[in-house]
């Protein structure tokens, strides 16, 4: 299938590894421009030097209230247009009710939800029919992950904003979704697996509980992504796309 990407320029933030660096190196295979972000400038460098002339690496961090404008401005000066974004944030600290203190939630929300709302609404600015707004969040929209009270706090009212802006952009031709990564073999989630103090337990568990038992790579999330975000799915908007191997147990 021909996604339709050929020229097109995306922004990805938190995309030096993981599920973001998957996603933008899918959207390059297939014809793609991007732009993508990090807040290590060694990695950033790296990331795009690694996807080659058509991408370009911005140290960024989400939280900065000026990121949105600069990276999106970075994008029309090198590629002259916009045709949509992804937004991915690091995820807050593990945690229970106790363990978290009002600082550590500050910052969780400057930059997992409100540095993901000002780049939304200033990509909703500037996209043209069919474009499209991405959100990366977690399967704790639907179930809450235990151990994880800030992620669980805070995804799921992104994921109502998502909803939100569907409704309001769609009449424009744009399209906002969101994605539900499950577990993925990515940093972050064999970090959490060893908070268990036996990451090895911790996923052989993991992979008991999940239908396909497995978990899913980096590369199956990217295409899933690039996909959503491609010409290809252009009459999907407004949804909660879970990419977890079933793992989530709801319609």
């Amino acid at each position: 299938m021909d996604l339709g990407l050929k020229d097109r320029v995306y922004v990805l933030t938190g995309a030096t590894r993981g599920l973001g660096r998957a996603t933008a190196a899918e959207l390059v295979a297939e014809g793609a421009r991007v732009v993508l972000t990090g807040r290590d400038p060694e990695r950033v460098a790296e990331a795009a030097a690694g996807l080659g002339p058509n991408a370009v690496g911005v140290p960024a961090d989400n939280g900065a209230p000026d990121t949105a404008e600069r990276v999106l401005a970075i994008a029309a000066e090198r590629f002259g247009r916009l045709d949509g974004v992804l937004i991915s944030v690091g995820g807050p600290p593990a945690g229970l009710l106790e363990d978290n203190t009002d600082e550590q939630w500050r910052a969780a929300f400057d930059a997992v939800f409100l540095g993901a709302l000002r780049l939304a609404r200033a990509a909703a600015r500037v996209l043209p029919a069919g474009g499209a707004i991405g959100f990366v969040l977690s399967g704790s929209v639907r179930e809450p992950i235990p151990g994880l009270t800030i992620s669980n706090g805070l995804r799921p009212g992104l994921a109502g904003l998502a909803k939100s802006l569907s409704v309001e952009l769609g009449p424009r031709g744009i399209r906002v979704v969101g994605l539900l990564p499950g577990r993925i073999d990515t940093d972050r989630v064999r970090e959490l697996d060893a908070l268990s103090g036996d990451a090895e337990e911790s996923r052989r568990r993991s992979c008991e509980a999940i239908p396909l038992r497995r978990y899913g790579t980096p590369e199956e999330f990217g295409r899933t992504a690039a996909f959503v975000l491609s010409p290809a799915a252009s009459y999907l908007t407004g949804v909660m796309l879970p990419v977890d191997g079933g793992a989530l147990r709801g319609f």
